[in-house]
């Protein structure tokens, strides 16, 4: 964990490769609860069954629950002890690279991309890379903009 105690501490990481995450298994009970709490319940998300004929011979997680896993990642990888609140503020590019199938460990690499002044803090902006264990090409990266007010 890579802990920030001032804003002057998060500018001068600009550029540097925070950390990575511990891995997060992704089951079918965590793509359920997420089909449920969306309402997205396509069946290459959902059905086991219909899904072992599919493209990738079962369920995959959902590209947006990927998404979602950067919260718990980067809570890992960083600490902005200076900051009363954060805000999410955004997010830049995202891509869904290649699919997460049940049953897949993910983990997130946090790079800190840049730090700029606002009014009472400094927004952030953080590219996440999100690997799949075993695959080739990460499963998300995405740029994640954050406002650290003091």
């Amino acid at each position: 964990m890579r802990a920030f105690e001032d804003f002057d501490a998060l500018r001068a990481a600009v550029g540097a490769d925070l950390g990575t995450s511990d891995w997060i298994t992704v089951d079918q009970h965590r793509i359920d609860q997420f089909a449920s709490a969306t309402g997205d319940f396509q069946w290459i998300h959902v059905d086991a069954a219909r899904a072992a004929h599919g493209p990738y011979g079962r369920t995959i997680a959902h590209g947006f629950l990927t998404l979602a896993l950067l919260v718990p990642m980067t809570q890992q990888v960083l600490s902005v002890t200076c900051a009363k609140m954060a805000v999410n503020y955004g997010l830049g590019k995202v891509r869904f690279i290649t699919p997460v199938p049940v049953g897949s460990r993910v983990r997130g690499s946090v790079t800190l991309t840049s730090v700029t002044d606002i009014p009472g803090g400094v927004q952030t902006e953080r590219r996440i890379t999100i690997a799949v264990e075993g695959a080739e090409r990460p499963a998300c990266v995405a740029e994640s903009l954050v406002r650290y007010l003091g």
